[in-house]
């Protein structure tokens, strides 16, 4: 008798996943331009070490796991690459890119402190090597109503604060992305100028160990682009995209609830929970639908962004 082989919803097939298009970086646009190896003397050197750092790191592409595929196709990478909001560099998604030349990513020392029993300083490059890392596609969906299919790559943040073996009283995780004026130049603008930064973030503690949470230091089988948040991110799927904060350089242990960054700009807009939820509208637009930013499709919100059998427990009375 044949065995019939049946797979679970979560299954997407590889010939559903739309094929990778083209890299957008650097080194592949100059040597189209027949630049390539000729050019790099004249880079920084800072950006050269760090370029040479980020090349030399191991294991990329990592195994995927398909336990939380969404059943959707990728979203084009050369828009996922240049799509960004982050603005430490600019205001501008499409702009971002363009300004991450004097961003050093290598070193990447990040430090986990507060209520736990093991506080340390760990390079990025060597907490790869301890963790358990793999490859998942996750949905991300902003704010601002638009949607991403995303294959990141990292480890689930619950296994660096088991590392860290946090004390009974810690119930939320602060997080702190990097503070380099020199390195940022959206921090001069003059919209920004007024921001508390460095951009800080947090979750409560049962929300950080949900096997959804990922720290994150690759997409599409490589590194992180600097614009995407490298060289480590949070990634938290069902929350909108501002709660999984970039360039991730402090990991606190805390006792109360911490205020967090869009937060403390405006918390009618940018409350501390920012779950997904098409139900409940943002002040100044609809949640109900959401726009695909690489073919423009207008589709539905989900609850949880459609990661409530994962998470909905986590919140009994919404």
């Amino acid at each position: 008798m044949a065995n019939i082989i049946r797979r679970p919803a979560w299954f997407i097939p590889d010939r559903d996943i739309t094929p990778e298009s083209a890299y957008r970086n650097r080194r592949r646009f100059l040597a189209q331009l027949g630049l390539g190896a000729a050019f790099l003397p004249f880079l920084p050197s800072a950006t050269r070490a760090a370029d040479a750092a980020a090349s030399a790191r191991k294991g990329y592409p990592y195994t995927r796991n398909n336990a939380f595929n969404p059943a959707v196709r990728l979203t084009d990478e050369s828009v996922v690459t240049s799509y960004n909001n982050f603005y430490e560099f600019s205001l501008d998604k499409e702009s971002v890119r363009l300004l991450t030349g004097k961003f050093i990513t290598s070193p990447w020392p990040i430090e986990v402190k507060g209520l736990c029993d093991y506080p340390m300083k760990i390079d990025v490059d060597e907490l790869v090597s301890q963790m358990p890392m793999e490859e998942r596609v996750y949905r991300l969906r902003c704010v601002e109503a638009w949607s991403m299919v995303v294959p990141w790559t990292g480890f689930p943040l619950s296994k660096l604060i088991e590392k860290a073996k946090p004390k009974a009283e810690a119930k939320f995780i602060r997080f702190e992305t990097a503070n380099r004026p020199d390195q940022f130049p959206g921090y001069s603008n003059p919209r920004t100028a007024g921001y508390p930064w460095p951009y800080f973030e947090a979750l409560r503690m049962d929300e950080a160990m949900n096997p959804l949470t990922l720290l994150a230091t690759g997409i599409y089988g490589k590194t992180l682009p600097k614009q995407n948040g490298a060289p480590a991110r949070l990634v938290v799927p069902w929350k909108y995209g501002y709660k999984s904060i970039k360039s991730v350089v402090k990991i606190e242990f805390v006792a109360t609830q911490p205020k967090t960054f869009w937060e403390t700009l405006g918390p009618d807009e940018y409350p501390f929970e920012s779950n997904v939820n098409p139900r409940v509208p943002h002040p100044r637009w609809s949640q109900a639908t959401e726009r695909i930013v690489d073919t423009g499709d207008r589709i539905r919100t989900q609850l949880y962004n459609g990661y409530g059998e994962y998470v909905a427990k986590l919140y009994p009375g919404a």
